[in-house]
């Protein structure tokens, strides 16, 4: 697989990722405050977890990302 970049701020041409990296400025780094580089760490695999099995998403009908992947198995 060929990596791409695009455009920045191009949701057109990749919305998903543009809405992933949106969520992530809002819900996660604005609230965040840590100590060192070993603390993000921990708080963005924290983050990963709660994003992929306990926040619901508008684009699974209110479903994790982990149960719509459940649903389609």
């Amino acid at each position: 697989m060929r990596h791409v970049y695009i455009k920045p701020h191009s949701p057109q041409l990749n919305g998903k990722v543009e809405i992933s990296h949106r969520s992530d400025k809002e819900e996660f780094y604005q609230l965040l405050t840590y100590t060192d580089d070993v603390d993000l760490n921990e708080k963005l695999a924290e983050w990963e977890r709660f994003y992929n099995f306990g926040r619901p998403h508008g684009a699974f009908n209110g479903k994790t990302p982990y149960e719509a992947l459940r649903n389609m198995l």
